[in-house]
């Protein structure tokens, strides 16, 4: 297990380019069980996550070739519904995303129940709803079971807007016989990224990016070659470690035009960045004080489905604003775990009060201080990156391999931007 020491009260300068963008990568990646024909995809990010996925996958029958590290040829030529590794399904949470695919490709899986990040509850009804819908069968024995002969199009109406399970149903229905509509679907990049993928291979979507899909279904797809986008969410990472230390960075193909409604929330908290075509550019001086709500009273920021603001980002707005001058709600009602991290916050010196599993209020500017701490997920983990680097002193962070499921050598690009950030192994 590695750990992360980092001095922080260094301001980051320079230009740094995202990894792609892991929550389209993991899905593309299933997607290629839908065709015996080769596939090339580019720009995959060297994560943890990503491996997993691909070793699941290869369980099944998937023959991958490395062309470069970011670069696969993928050819599910053969597949068969074998046992999957329970250990590694509970790795990551995208194993679930295996369920259209095969059912549609092979007409069976075997799925144990599927792991990630521990941020609460996280249901897989709306996938069944879904599956069911498009005429699988399916059982649970402490082990999913999918069946089908020949999916059929359908009319879906979502009961949540869940993103893995639109995923799903899009694999799913793409080769299913007839029309497929979704309604109440996630719309978030990476969905809109599988969707143009799969009409590359020669699926015929249509409405991408809005919240109602409609699938003609085809008899096979082929294959093709696709570029991986940049992950928005590292994107916004960087701007605010670029904010918290008071630095200047520009971020390399950044993809901004998935950022409007993020821009406009940090923009309450004080924060501003300029665009030049795909690039972004964080300015040191940053006003940094929270725009109160009419009235004077204190503003909240919530999230809600795509295109508002992400569940995901959470964490990193959190440690955003106990640097920006004013008080600021925030409130996740998807994840009753999200906010549990904030006590890690406040140890560092922040002025946070947590009001119930899914709200808590932030005071700001606090001085942050150095401290021994350890990564919960993923995205809690980088907002314990960001807080460090912004501290007074130093700070361990232990367990990053939680982090490394979603940054790929996230140290060695902030190192590269002048944080003073070391990776050791725990002894």
């Amino acid at each position: 297990m590695d750990k992360f020491i980092i001095e922080g009260g260094h301001p980051l300068h320079g230009e740094v380019t995202p990894s792609g963008n892991k929550n389209a990568a993991l899905p593309l990646l299933a997607a290629c069980l839908l065709t015996r024909e080769e596939v090339i995809l580019k720009n995959v990010p060297a994560i943890l996550d990503v491996q997993n996925m691909r070793r699941l996958l290869e369980s099944l029958g998937v023959e991958f070739t490395d062309i470069d590290d970011h670069t696969w040829k993928v050819q599910a030529r053969e597949v068969r519904p074998a046992d999957l590794d329970p250990d590694l399904c509970r790795k990551i949470r995208a194993s679930i995303m295996l369920a259209g695919p095969m059912t549609a490709r092979a007409g069976e899986l075997h799925l144990p129940p599927p792991g990630g990040d521990v941020i609460g509850r996280r249901r897989v009804d709306t996938h069944l709803l879904a599956l069911s819908s498009l005429g699988a069968r399916v059982s649970y024995d402490r082990t999913f079971h999918f069946q089908a002969e020949r999916l059929q199009g359908a009319d879906i109406l979502l009961d949540q807007v869940s993103v893995t399970a639109t995923e799903n149903a899009i694999m799913a229905a793409v080769t299913a016989r007839g029309r497929t509509i979704i309604r109440n679907a996630a719309s978030e990049p990476h969905i809109q990224e599988l969707c143009h993928f799969l009409n590359l291979l020669g699926g015929h979507i249509e409405n991408i990016g809005s919240n109602t899909l409609v699938i003609e279904g085809v008899s096979e797809l082929k294959g093709g070659e696709f570029t991986i986008g940049p992950d928005y969410l590292e994107v916004v990472s960087f701007i605010g470690a670029a904010v918290v230390t008071h630095g200047s960075i520009r971020i390399r193909n950044a993809a901004p035009k998935h950022l409007d409604m993020i821009r406009y929330v940090f923009g309450r908290m004080g924060v501003s960045w300029e665009v030049e075509g795909e690039d972004i550019i964080v300015p040191a001086e940053q006003r940094l004080e929270v725009e109160p709500d009419l009235g004077g009273a204190i503003p909240e920021i919530g999230v809600m489905p795509w295109p508002s603001f992400p569940t995901d980002l959470m964490s990193i707005a959190i440690v955003v604003a106990t640097q920006s001058k004013g008080s600021m709600l925030f409130h996740d009602w998807m994840y009753p775990g999200r906010m549990f991290f904030t006590d890690k916050l406040v140890g560092m010196g922040a002025n946070i009060v947590l009001c119930d599993p899914h709200r808590c209020i932030v005071q700001g500017p606090s001085q942050l201080y150095g401290e021994k701490m350890e990564s919960p997920d993923i995205r809690a983990g980088m907002a314990l990156v960001l807080a460090a680097l912004s501290a007074r002193g130093t700070s361990v962070i232990r367990n990053v391999g939680q982090i490394d499921r979603g940054y790929e050598q996230v140290d060695k690009k902030l190192a590269a931007l002048g944080a003073v950030i070391q990776r050791q192994r725990e002894q």
